[in-house]
């Protein structure tokens, strides 16, 4: 059974459905990251979970139990949403412990899971800090803090190291995960960042205007988006209308294989930067490299074919063109996704 389970979930803002019949199912011990645009619906989600969002239809059970009307207090879950919500007269410590005072917990055990929280989050040494002194990411670590500090069967996390900068962000996303996996923590979040819910998800949920676009593991959707909006959502650019017919699809930038059994007729083509090679003059499409960007050993090339609309490409950095050089272009079937919908 499910610790947490939405069926037909709606919640209506005037006429707009902010979420439409959603059904939603996270295991115990299961880490499920919420992304999707702005509007699409993941903060209201987080809220009618914790209980303070009524639900105009369907019903929340955590535990096989339905909770859809119980208020939040009384609802067990852990919370930590973008405001922090810090108590301002209390010292840093007196924050991170309220949830283990509220629980009866020793004063000695309090004194050591505050200190080792705080050690998590960047903060050591911080327990006799006024939260007012602090700085905006670093409320957002007390308040982290706070909401780990009582062990929460369930937890919810709404942009958790939004304000984090990247370095710290992408430490604590792998100590978090082993964190909650130390703990058999459950995990419901909702981030923007595609980086960090990859990172930590065992699952990741997509919506789009109040509804799962799609849901699977962080490698089956980046591998396999479902759809036209989940590719461009992800960051893919090289997406075109297309006419399948055998192993072959003729879209704007000529003739693309596609891998076997590929679906046929007319469909959206994804092609992966990583799918678009590099070749020697005259082989394949010509284009001329506009730009480039380098990340790390990688340079991402926006290329620029006579026919066709641009194209991102991928390669090795020792492997980069200059810009404004002309380059042929060929297709990898691997790295090309036919897609379901739009």
């Amino acid at each position: 059974m499910a610790l947490l389970q939405l069926e037909g979930v709606t919640v209506r803002f005037g006429e707009r459905a902010a979420l439409d019949r959603v059904d939603l199912a996270v295991a115990e011990h299961e880490i499920v990251c919420v992304l999707g645009p702005s509007g699409s619906g993941k903060s209201t989600l987080l809220r009618v979970v914790a209980g303070l969002q009524a639900a105009d239809e369907g019903r929340v059970l955590l535990d096989g139990s339905d909770r859809t009307r119980v208020p939040a207090h009384r609802r067990g879950v852990g919370l930590m949403f973008q405001d922090h919500q810090l108590f301002p007269q209390r010292d840093v410590a007196g924050n991170v412990a309220f949830g283990l005072r509220m629980h009866k917990v020793a004063a000695a055990e309090r004194s050591r899971r505050t200190g080792e929280l705080l050690d998590l989050v960047g903060l050591p040494g911080a327990e006799r800090r006024s939260v007012a002194s602090l700085s905006g990411g670093e409320q957002q670590r007390v308040a982290l803090a706070r909401a780990l500090a009582p062990e929460p069967r369930l937890l919810m996390l709404d942009e958790p190291l939004g304000q984090l900068d990247r370095g710290l962000r992408e430490r604590l996303v792998v100590e978090l995960r082993g964190l909650f996996g130390r703990l058999g923590t459950t995990v419901l979040a909702v981030t923007h960042d595609q980086g960090e819910a990859f990172a930590l998800a065992d699952r990741v949920v997509v919506m789009r205007d109040g509804r799962v676009a799609q849901a699977g593991t962080p490698l089956e959707v980046w591998q396999r988006p479902s759809s036209e909006f989940v590719a461009r959502f992800l960051g893919f650019d090289n997406v075109v209308p297309a006419t399948v017919t055998g192993a072959a699809a003729a879209t704007a930038w000529g003739k693309v294989p596609v891998p076997d059994g590929a679906p046929q007729g007319e469909r959206t083509l994804l092609v992966r930067p990583s799918g678009v090679r590099l070749a020697s003059r005259g082989e394949g499409l010509a284009a001329v490299v506009e730009s480039m960007t380098f990340r790390g050993s990688r340079v991402a090339v926006r290329l620029r074919p006579g026919d066709g609309p641009v194209l991102e490409a991928e390669c090795p950095l020792r492997d980069a063109p200059a810009e404004g050089a002309g380059v042929s272009v060929v297709f990898d079937p691997e790295d090309v996704v036919v897609l379901d919908g739009p």
